[in-house]
């Protein structure tokens, strides 16, 4: 394993591997022990977009480990005056020891892997996002104990996150049920791809009805960056799409309420359910950091 850039590079024994050293990085952390196995070591972090959790994480997660990490804005760079993909990634590949991207097109990231000759992380793509699937992952084992034998449910737009879900659930044994509205169901390769590798997968558009028996809900924005044009209309398209406390109602007593922020309370979450008992949104958030240092230290140092 060279790259992360979709979660189907992952085997069952990766996931297994991260999710391991991450659990053991959170608790060394929390008691002040240093890891710096990444000392002398440079990360390149390549933003199109704009990020909140995804760049801090990273920058702090490189820092912790005793390297260093380089925010390299588009526009600041070469490749936003014209300069090719794969000539950005043989240039990097003589500076650094790896390089995250978060992109608009999931093409970039591909043409990155294939020409540097270091490891490239997917930070984010129109496709995929498998560095917050693996934090979700560490969240949910710490939760239920397990990553597999559950009822996931994902709630609204079938996206990035969606795609990257599915076929985490489909190498973890999880059953995976996406309910959208009609036209916004996932894209049909990974449809395929999850069902290529053993996943139980259900589409529907009946969101009381799924939730039942849930051991996680989970929701993401309806308006993702790039779809604000739709903006209108997806929030109309998208009403009764909401985790909410009669979706939790229904669910398992112990499911937990999962979300990838940014939150917008009222619209795929109420304010009851994202700040409610059951919300493990915050664990989420913070388990990207320790999730993503045991990807760099698998990667980097070949942990």
């Amino acid at each position: 394993m060279k790259d992360l850039i979709s979660m189907a590079d992952l085997s069952l024994e990766d996931i297994r591997e991260i999710l391991d050293l991450a659990a053991e990085i959170k608790e060394k952390r929390s008691q002040g022990k240093i890891i710096d196995h990444l000392r002398n070591k440079s990360l390149g972090m390549i933003f199109e977009k704009s990020s909140t959790r995804t760049r801090v994480s990273f920058e702090v997660g490189m820092n912790d480990l005793g390297g260093h990490a380089i925010y390299l804005n588009a526009n600041d760079i070469q490749i936003g005056r014209g300069e090719t993909v794969e000539d950005t990634a043989k240039v990097l590949s003589r500076y650094l020891h790896g390089i995250i991207a978060r992109v608009y097109s999931h093409e970039t990231l591909v043409k990155l892997g294939a020409n540097a000759s270091i490891p490239v992380i997917n930070a984010l793509s129109d496709e995929e996002h498998p560095c917050q699937i693996l934090a979700d992952l560490l969240t949910i084992k710490e939760y239920k104990n397990r990553i597999s034998d559950m009822k996931f449910v994902w709630v609204g737009d079938g996206n990035n996150v969606c795609n990257s879900i599915m076929l985490a659930c489909a190498i973890v044994g999880m059953e995976i049920v996406v309910v959208c509205p009609k036209g916004y169901e996932p894209d049909e390769k990974y449809v395929i791809k999850t069902k290529e590798l053993g996943g139980v997968l259900t589409i529907t558009d009946k969101p009381l009805e799924a939730a039942k028996n849930a051991d996680v809900l989970y929701t993401d924005v309806w308006v993702s960056m790039g779809d604000e044009a739709e903006e209108e209309k997806r929030l109309k398209d998208f009403a009764g799409f909401q985790i909410n406390e009669e979706l939790i109602a229904v669910s398992k007593p112990d499911v937990i309420v999962m979300h990838c922020l940014p939150a917008h309370r009222g619209l795929e979450i109420s304010a009851g359910a994202i700040d409610g008992p059951h919300s493990v949104v915050f664990d989420q958030a913070e388990n990207r950091l320790h999730a993503q240092k045991a990807v760099l230290l698998k990667l980097l140092a070949g942990e």
